[in-house]
């Protein structure tokens, strides 16, 4: 279809569905390029509905680092709600992008964002709606680029049959890269496998179709080995040493959106070493941007986008060295201009209380979030995050007597070596907090207790363990469930089904891209949503493949074992991960890295990898070490 019959089929369709505004573009600030006159045209996608994507600053960063470029366009594509999907096959209409409504397949590049596992079906059905070969191997020279990047590209198997390419790690200098390779490979005539061979060869970008996987007669991995000389082996993430200025022209949408506001990371990567936490390891090293940069970034943004609220994001934002600064520098700056500031992450320590009195009148008072994970010193000290119980008490009581009036609490079931006993302890520490709140400002306080499971995660201290099963869970969770009946508390758990798809996909190897599409044609969509879920498609699936669930998630993996994410290498030393580990099992636990170096290895791989790809792009080489 053509633009014009796009934008045709659109006035028939668009009054029979559900919010409308997700599909017509022409929200204020997007930006519109010549087509005839750009020679590469990017496709930025997020595979779930407008209102999410529209909040991702990852995507939002790309499109304003790719329109910068004057022969480049880069427009977005969502993906439809079901009614929006079900008339937009009925019309025979392709997947479109907002901007000029040309098809997807029309561009020359597909860059698919996957921050998180359960969006691969639908990544493969904004394939399928766009006309393009879900297959790598089917692709030909005419069809776009298909590439992919985000925290779930970290263990790239689960999906190395759909994507020419992952990049593993930061994605703001090697977009560019990627671009200018595709640009030179358009103009060259050389088959489709010429561009794989070419891109393989730049840091931090994995080409699946490069490696063969050789797996052990008990299904266990025995080896992974590059299949040409331009495959890096083993693929080591992309780091951006200083943090690219953020966007100041963010688009306005026209419908409301899960985070209406200005967004700007504050700071990347995380000293704490929580064993848990995937995104603290794969993130290193800490680097943080200058006060004034984000005040004059903020101060722009608010003339271009009209937004009243900003949030100052960070993996824990109250470790930006300058925090106090910063706060002290917006109201006085912003004192005009009512402005709403979030912190969205906050660690539990009395420096906190600085920061609630500098945010009087700057935040919502609605809540205030916590994350102590884990409610008993035993499982702090196994999981690395060894705040005391009296600490967290103390924190809670300064933040109701600065008005609060609701804490939100989140914690993590599942964990190593968890007992009952350490369940319970959840329950009870919640019913204290409260019990503290009633005290001081009555029956307006409230305890939230959001109770997520704990799955372990590729290039965590934790990758070896197992996951808890469905029974485990329901048994933890009917238990909190019983204990936390009353008023002024609040119970949020998830689904034990879709911890364990997360568990799967997040922990499988290659054979997982079979079960990933099979389970898209068994109908599973929207994956991450619970009224759309469909379990039994997965288990139909896996059966189909002859695949055993089982296996990925509730064995534990031994040391010396082959993991299917081993040739990915996230900065950090798998030796470090196994000593941590083991450091877990006596419950020894390590300081911020900001006290001392534990030798990771994320800077000395860093300068490694650089000598090894110079690259016209690096501007500068400096990394802020996390002990600095």
């Amino acid at each position: 279809m053509t633009p014009e019959e796009i934008k045709r089929a659109l006035k028939r369709i668009l009054p029979t569905v559900q919010k409308p505004g997700r599909y017509t573009g022409g929200e204020y600030n997007q930006i519109i390029k010549d087509w005839s006159q750009t020679s590469i045209r990017v496709a930025l996608a997020f595979p779930d509905i407008y209102d999410l994507g529209m909040s991702n600053l990852g995507l939002a960063i790309l499109y304003d680092i790719l329109n910068q470029q004057p022969d480049i366009l880069a427009e977005r594509v969502y993906t439809p709600w079901p009614d929006m999907e079900a008339a937009m096959r009925q019309a025979g209409m392709p997947l479109y992008s907002l901007e000029t409504k040309h098809q997807i397949s029309d561009f020359d590049l597909l860059g698919v964002s996957l921050p998180y596992e359960t969006l691969y079906t639908n990544a493969l059905n904004m394939l399928d709606l766009s006309g393009i070969p879900l297959l790598t191997i089917h692709r030909s020279r005419e069809d776009p680029l298909i590439i992919a990047g985000g925290h779930a590209t970290f263990n790239p198997e689960p999906v190395a049959n759909f994507f020419d390419a992952l990049v593993i790690g930061e994605g703001e200098e090697v977009i560019l890269e990627i671009v200018r390779c595709l640009q030179e490979w358009r103009e060259s005539g050389e088959p489709r496998e010429a561009l794989h061979r070419t891109l393989a060869s730049i840091w931090g970008v994995y080409v699946p179709s490069l490696y063969h996987v050789h797996y052990q007669e008990n299904g266990t991995l025995s080896y992974i080995e590059p299949a040409a000389n331009e495959a890096q082996f083993p693929v080591i993430k992309r780091i951006v040493p200083k943090l690219p200025p953020s966007p100041t022209r963010l688009i306005v949408p026209y419908v409301d959106i899960t985070h209406d506001r200005i967004s700007i990371e504050i700071m990347r990567g995380c000293t704490r070493g929580c064993r848990f936490c995937q995104a603290g390891m794969i993130t290193r090293p800490v680097r943080e941007r200058p006060v004034e940069e984000i005040v004059n970034t903020v101060e722009q943004t608010l003339t271009t986008t009209g937004f009243n609220e900003v949030g100052l994001l960070s993996l824990s934002s109250s470790d930006y060295s300058p925090i106090l600064d910063l706060i002290r520098e917006m109201k006085r700056r912003f004192s005009d201009h009512h402005l709403n500031i979030s912190l969205p992450s906050l660690r539990i320590e009395t420096f906190s209380i600085d920061l609630m009195d500098l945010l009087k009148g700057t935040a919502h008072r609605s809540g205030f979030t916590l994350a102590p994970e884990a409610a008993t010193k035993r499982m702090r000290e196994i999981i690395n995050k060894p705040i005391s119980t009296e600490q967290l008490m103390a924190t809670t009581r300064e933040i109701y007597k600065r008005g609060w009036h609701t804490i939100k609490l989140y914690f993590m079931i599942g964990l190593p070596s968890e007992t009952l006993e350490d369940v319970q302890a959840i329950a009870n520490l919640c019913k204290a907090i409260l019990a503290e709140g009633r005290l001081i400002i009555g029956k307006r306080a409230r305890v939230h207790a959001s109770v997520s499971t704990f799955i372990p995660k590729p290039h965590t201290p934790f990758q070896w363990v197992p996951c808890d099963t469905i029974e485990q869970i329901k048994a933890k969770q009917d238990l909190l469930k019983r204990q936390l009946r009353r008023h002024g508390l609040k119970l949020n758990w998830s689904d034990p089904r879709g911890t364990m798809l997360e568990a799967w996909l997040s922990r499988g190897d290659r054979r997982l891209s079979q079960v990933v599409l099979e389970a898209w044609r068994q109908g599973a969509r929207f994956d991450a949503w619970q009224e759309h879920f469909n379990h039994q498609a997965w288990m139909e699936a896996f059966e189909s493949v002859g695949l055993d669930p089982a296996f990925y998630t509730h064995r534990e993996r031994p040391i010396d074992e082959t993991l299917p994410w081993d040739h990915i290498h996230a900065g950090v030393k798998k030796q470090f991960l196994i000593e941590d580990y083991q450091w877990s099992l006596q419950g020894q636990t390590r300081a911020d890295c900001r006290e001392g170096c534990y030798a990771c290895g994320i800077l000395t791989k860093y300068a490694e990898t650089r000598r090894r790809h110079p690259g016209k792009l690096w501007k500068c080489p400096e990394v802020r070490s996390p002990n600095q």
